[in-house]
């Protein structure tokens, strides 16, 4: 049943004195406003990559502790937490990602943990990684070598090119 003074009063507003046959009021938990900041979530949550398009050249260094997908060209070294290098792409200098995944050209050092050469890749330079996987199709001229750590900012040497001896004999 309802009472006089409930239907005349604002959704803000506190009935100053129920009457004795009306129903008990129920008070609600408080309700965040958007002025409130929100609590801090433990886990930071994902942004879309950053994207260079491939009408953009850029010469100089790249870092982020982002995504970034590239469709350009870039001239200097990339650093970022997941690099997708497209088709239309050309990366000159050395690449330093968690997850590196080739589509286009890299004239350069590849280090990551993850690296993917897909069947369009064109790869010119030594690859350093934990895990790799290379598609038919990809052209890779360079060295392969395996770390546990291969993003560590240890001076790893440089390995060394293919020996040129075939068909040569000692005698």
């Amino acid at each position: 049943m309802f009472s006089k003074s409930r239907v005349t009063e604002t959704p803000n507003q506190q009935p100053k004195s129920p009457a004795p046959e009306s129903e008990p009021v129920r008070s609600e938990a408080p309700v965040e406003s958007a002025a409130t900041p929100a609590a801090p979530q433990p886990q930071r949550q994902r942004s879309a990559p950053s994207v260079l398009s491939s009408d953009l050249t850029i010469k100089g260094d790249l870092q982020t502790a982002g995504d970034v997908q590239i469709e350009g060209n870039i001239e200097g070294d990339i650093r970022a937490r997941q690099l997708t290098i497209g088709d239309t792409a050309t990366v000159r200098g050395e690449v330093l990602a968690d997850e590196v995944i080739v589509n286009g050209r890299v004239v350069g050092r590849l280090r990551g943990l993850k690296v993917r050469l897909s069947s369009t890749a064109r790869v010119e330079g030594d690859i350093i990684h934990k895990t790799i996987a290379i598609e038919s199709g990809a052209h890779f001229e360079g060295s392969v070598q395996r770390q546990d750590d291969p993003l560590a900012q240890g001076g790893t040497k440089k390995l060394a090119p293919p020996a040129t001896d075939f068909g040569k004999s000692d005698n």
